[in-house]
């Protein structure tokens, strides 16, 4: 256990951004999973909808819990999916 002052509030703070952005990564995986359900399902308009909001909650996630090149190429990959439903 941490004796100095310092290192009991650095152990705080990890503790909240650590809650903070596992919280991130969760809703960002749940806004992807709706999207592919949402694609599968071959509804082109709930497509749309899903792919875009799972798009937000993905460059939102880039700035802070995921590289950039993975979220766009997720985002890529989402929106060729929800491109190709007829």
């Amino acid at each position: 256990m941490a004796n100095h002052k310092s290192s009991k509030k650095r152990i705080l703070i990890t503790v909240k951004k650590n809650a903070v952005n596992t919280a991130r990564r969760t809703a960002t995986k749940t806004a992807v999973k709706k999207a592919v359900k949402a694609i599968e399902s071959g509804d082109k308009q709930l497509a749309t909808a899903a792919t875009r909001a799972a798009e937000s909650k993905l460059m939102k996630a880039a700035k802070k819990t995921m590289p950039k090149k993975r979220a766009s190429r997720k985002v890529s990959r989402l929106t060729k999916k929800a491109n190709a439903i007829k």
